[in-house]
């Protein structure tokens, strides 16, 4: 599942730089994640890096956004992918 970040963020700017998809971004009163993009860091680390360095603990998983390992690691192998891989013939 995607990770959120809920209101007890208090916009340390230290999660934003370590996500490696850019999932993260400074939403109108605190950093938000985009679900679409977000995947645990499943295909880059071996746990979630903006949890990791986190110093509030404000970022759970989505419950609404429930997706197995193997749902997260075809995100990342569709994120990660060059974009003329994507093109449909």
């Amino acid at each position: 599942m995607a990770l959120k970040i809920t209101e007890q963020c208090i916009n340390c700017d230290v999660c934003e730089p370590e996500c490696p998809n850019e999932a993260i971004f400074d939403g109108e009163l605190h950093y938000l994640i985009d679900p679409d993009k977000c995947t645990e860091c499943v295909g880059h680390f071996d746990t979630p890096q903006c949890v990791e360095v986190c110093p509030v603990d404000c970022i759970p998983k989505d419950p609404e956004r429930v997706e197995s390992t193997v749902e997260l690691m075809r995100k990342y192998q569709l994120l990660s992918a060059p974009a003329d891989s994507l093109k449909v013939d």
